[in-house]
């Protein structure tokens, strides 16, 4: 092996480079460099020629030592590592410290020990600096400035080359020309003269301001511009409620005279009968609203759109994406849809303090490459206040900064000053060069601080005195940029007064012109009030029998589980004329009939290509390799694309996505299911803010559907309930559909009508799907029954039909305990009839619970002239469940008919926990229905003996099919 002090120039470089990796750890450089450095006399370290700096010329050998060269390269790399822990990001002062590892000292070195070694002994040297002395101050000013960059963490080297090749060579944070200059100072009047012309004129009312954070809106216009140029044809933003009237005004063009209204009409007073008897819709607060607008950018059209969000602050995170991804994917051709990345921009605006601190975010970031969540990158901006409402950060986060949650995902973080106006918009360019080329997620973090208090009617001074008592006196972003701009000869002074007080004119200018129509408001949507019409959903039997034949072909190599291929194959059997077709078979038809006739159908939750119970398949598996196989992607009729993906393991952020994938898509069909239906609580927000609201709120239309298992077989409390009764408590202004289905035709029928209302009557679709009725020869059906008649609400008992005179007591029901009604053995009925005086009893389905089908079930009750009484029986505790829903709509209905309750009575829990006394309440609650025996307790007594209960089960229940 050669003499350590042979090598010379570049080659120098790189035995140092091996040298420190050899120090840090022996395995990671070659063998052969492992021995030789191993037996490196120290002699040899004394010395070694050093490089020729790039770009100069040729010059006599320079002794450096090579210790002090390691010294040297550590102290680079250190200040790349953690030089963002010393620059300067807080405009109000000194942040948290700087790492000593960016001090020299720590590693031994001297201001003269740096300027005697070469630049070139700091790894990735770029620039033409004299020597390491000069270079470390570089990379100083470049990691520790006003700009502080989280990468190192990034797996993958390529990636960390490029974000480093482009921090150190400037690429997109070069200085504005004076031109750009003048007008980003222009662009920060208009930012700050709109707030504080709105703190004069409407003095306390909330606004949620922008100021201490004023750059967000360049930047936004930036990401903006820069999309646009890239090919997006859609650039679109989620963000809270701080500084969006500005964005809104700003950013999407919304125009003065709509904002200053917005504020006006809240001074107003209003009528005495306002909202008396009105089909409006109740609209929301104006830093609630979304707004949409078009812009050119160098001939280029791009979207801009602001999605509307609650005050749930992080909760539109994943639906802006679910809409980004809408708009990237061409559903318009059979198979998976085809994906242009390039075609929309998301762009997240978040709180400092709501980042770390809500579930959803981490949720969202975790889809980031998912491939059925994946839209090619996010744009994450923290808008940090550094204060979260009253709380201090260490007090509402464990981490150092608000960011620090995304390098868990493998994200990048650059964090900036948000008083410095240039390099905010060089960070934006650079974010949006990230995008385009990784396709990943990236964080800014733009460290800036609130001016007033949460609100603008909340004191600060009482819990943050010492921050307040500093921004009190702190200049604005605008005064800044302005007072720089005036030193460098860009602008006078009088021209940056000029540029504000054009704004304040023009907005002063406005509200005077609005006068007395300044709180005028109008709605140009219709309310959707109204019940929908019937739709023609059946499919011909020899169309169905020809796509039942497409949903069953095999490839020829492809090689099936052979357990699994003999239940499919009974698939095969459809046209047999006996009800063979069970729930994931009508499903499947419904889906191929929707796909045939150009329908795109999306699928997601967790577990949906298999089904948690085993009964749909969509997706098989290659016994063999493994290989995946989408049965609809074999289907010869398709004419839309079908996907389905399985979830990762989340409710909120996934029902959030596909809300939004279903507003920003919405002639497809969009489902999730639940892997259990109480699962669905994980999505509350989803559902109450959105699902239940977002029309009579925002106008926003969606037909999202909700899959969510249901039923009570004596799993627990966990795995019972769907929670129904809070989606019917959510009910009203016919805001969304809520269905419970005893048979896989009427659920067949459900889905087509779903679907042929998404374009002129577009709902939420909230199923209780069954468990134990997948299968059950009770709830299947036949071809006929699908190829003929359409959804109905409600299921009369065919069997009372020629003894109506007879029925004196009407059992109402929903779901799955319609088959304890009435399932069981021929033996186990004709008992149940001779205990339960069977023939006086009629028992109909109310298959949808909302809207209410008042007219169906007034055309069942008319059809038993002699009634007595009417039953409804469910399940669920008489707190849960339909029972407070359909009580006073049904005795409205029925008048002077007595009205009764079956069920469990008042429960804390769903379900009991142990199955003899599960099924000890489902003999009590069927029994009862049945022969009219008065309601129990709370079921203590036939609960008595797990023995008898289960005998008595037995006997009026029978086992399931």
């Amino acid at each position: 092996m050669a003499d350590l002090r042979e090598f010379t120039g570049p080659n120098a470089a790189y035995v140092l480079e091996q040298f420190e990796r050899f120090q840090r750890d022996p395995q990671s450089v070659d063998e052969g460099l492992r021995g030789w450095f191993a037996s490196i006399d120290p002699a040899q370290l004394r010395e070694i020629e050093a490089p020729t700096p790039a770009g100069t010329a040729p010059q006599a050998p320079a002794q450096a030592d090579l210790e002090k060269a390691f010294a040297a390269r550590t102290l680079a790399r250190s200040l790349r590592a953690r030089g963002h822990t010393g620059a300067r990001l807080n405009p109000l002062g000194p942040g948290a410290g700087p790492d000593p590892v960016l001090d020299a000292s720590t590693h031994g070195l001297t201001d003269d020990d740096l300027a005697a070694l070469p630049a070139s002994v700091v790894f990735g040297h770029l620039a033409e600096s004299p020597n390491a002395l000069a270079e470390v101050q570089r990379l100083r000013d470049t990691y520790a400035g006003t700009i502080g960059w989280e990468f190192l963490h990034l797996p993958n080297p390529d990636e960390r080359t490029w974000i480093r090749e482009a921090i150190e060579s400037r690429r997109y944070t070069q200085p504005l020309p004076a031109e750009r200059k003048r007008a980003l100072l222009d662009r920060l009047s208009q930012v700050e003269g709109f707030e504080k012309f709105l703190h004069r004129a409407f003095f306390g009312q909330k606004r949620f301001s922008i100021e201490g954070t004023d750059l967000m809106v360049p930047m936004l216009d930036e990401m903006v511009a820069e999309a646009a140029r890239a090919g997006a044809g859609d650039v679109m933003i989620g963000m809270a409620h701080r500084g969006r009237l500005n964005v809104l005004t700003h950013v999407l063009n919304k125009p003065y005279a709509m904002m200053l209204s917005g504020f006006a009409s809240a001074q107003a007073a209003p009528a005495l009968d306002a909202y008396q008897n009105s089909d409006e819709p109740s609209g929301d607060v104006k830093y609630h609203m979304g707004w949409t607008d078009e812009r050119q950018v160098d001939g280029r059209t791009v979207r801009v759109s602001l999605s509307p969000n609650p005050s749930h602050l992080e909760f539109v995170d994943p639906i802006v994406v679910g809409m980004a991804r809408a708009a990237q994917d061409d559903t318009s051709a059979p198979g998976v849809p085809a994906i242009d990345h390039g075609r929309a921009v998301a762009v997240l605006i978040h709180g400092d303090a709501a980042f770390p601190g809500q579930g959803v975010v981490p949720e969202t970031l975790n889809m980031q490459s998912l491939p059925g969540y994946t839209v090619g990158g996010t744009i994450h901006l923290i808008a940090n206040n550094q204060v979260g409402f009253t709380t201090d950060p260490q007090q509402g986060r464990s981490t150092r900064y608000a960011s620090d949650l995304a390098k868990g995902f493998e994200i990048p973080v650059v964090h900036v000053n948000a008083d410095d106006a240039e390099a905010c918009l060089g960070v934006a360019r650079f974010a949006l060069a990230y995008r385009a080329r990784w396709g990943k997620d990236i964080v800014i973090d733009l460290v800036g601080y609130r001016r007033w208090g949460h609100n603008e009617g909340d004191e600060p001074l009482f819990t943050q005195p010492v921050m307040y008592g500093v921004i009190k006196d702190h200049p604005t972003a605008r005064e800044a940029f302005a007072a720089r701009l005036v030193e460098e000869g860009v602008v006078t002074r009088e021209e940056a007064d000029a540029s504000l007080k054009r704004v304040l004119d023009e907005l002063s200018a406005t509200l005077e012109a609005l006068g007395g129509d300044a709180g005028a408001h109008g709605h140009d949507t219709p309310s959707p009030n109204g019940r929908q019409g019937a739709r023609e959903t059946a499919v011909p039997r020899d169309r169905l029998l020809e796509l039942n034949a497409g949903l069953v072909g095999r490839p020829d190599d492809f090689q099936g589980n052979s357990r699994l291929e003999k239940v499919l194959q009974k698939r095969a059997e459809a046209g047999s004329g006996e009800p063979v077709i069970d729930w994931g078979h009508a499903e499947a038809l419904a889906f191929a009939s929707l796909l045939a006739e150009g329908v795109a159908v999306r699928m997601t939750g967790q577990d949906v290509e298999r089904g948690t119970f085993s009964h749909r398949h969509a997706v098989l598996r290659d016994a063999r390799t493994g290989e995946r196989m989408n049965v609809f992607h074999l289907l010869p009729q398709a004419r839309a694309s079908f996907e389905i993906h399985n979830s990762p393991l989340s409710e909120m952020a996934v029902v959030g996505f596909e809300y939004g994938y279903s507003v920003g898509c919405p002639h497809s069909l969009v489902l999730w299911e639940a892997q259990f239906g109480d699962f669905v609580n994980g999505a509350q927000v989803m559902i109450d803010q959105y699902l239940a609201a977002s029309y009579q709120k925002w106008q926003q239309r969606t037909g999202l559907v909700l899959l969510l298992p249901h039923g009570y077989e004596g799993q627990g409390p966990e795995h019972s309930s769907a929670r129904l009764e809070r989606f019917l408590q959510l009910c009203a202004e016919n805001n969304m559909r809520v269905a419970n289905c005893t048979t896989s035709a009427n659920y067949f029928h459900l889905l087509r009508r779903q679907a042929a209302l998404l374009d002129s009557e577009p709902r939420p679709l909230v199923v209780m799907s069954p468990k134990s009725l997948l299968r059950h020869a009770l709830a299947s059906s036949t071809i006929d029954q699908l190829a003929t008649g359409t959804f109905q609400p409600v299921i009369p008992d065919a069997s009372a039909a020629d003894r109506a005179d007879s029925v004196t007591r009407l059992v109402l029901c929903s779901g799955k305990v319609y088959v304890d009604l009435v399932g069981g053995t021929d033996d186990q009925r004709k008992e149940r009839a001779a205990v339960a005086g069977i023939e006086r009893v009629a028992i109909a389905r109310v298959e949808e619970l909302y809207p209410f089908p008042g007219h169906e079930l007034a055309e069942v009750v008319a059809g038993y002239p002699h009634l007595q009484e009417v039953v409804w029986v469910q399940e669920e505790p008489r707190n849960m469940g339909a029972w407070n829903y359909m009580a006073p709509r049904l005795q409205s209905m029925l008048g002077e008919l007595p009205l009764r309750y079956e069920g469990r009575p008042d429960r804390a829990s769903p379900a009991e926990g142990y199955m003899h006394r599960h099924v000890a309440e489902q003999h009590r609650l069927v029994f009862a229905a049945l022969s009219g025996a008065p309601e129990l307790g709370d079921g203590d007594a036939a609960m008595a003996d797990s023995a008898a209960a289960g005998g008595m089960a037995a006997r009026f229940i029978g086992k399931r099919k």
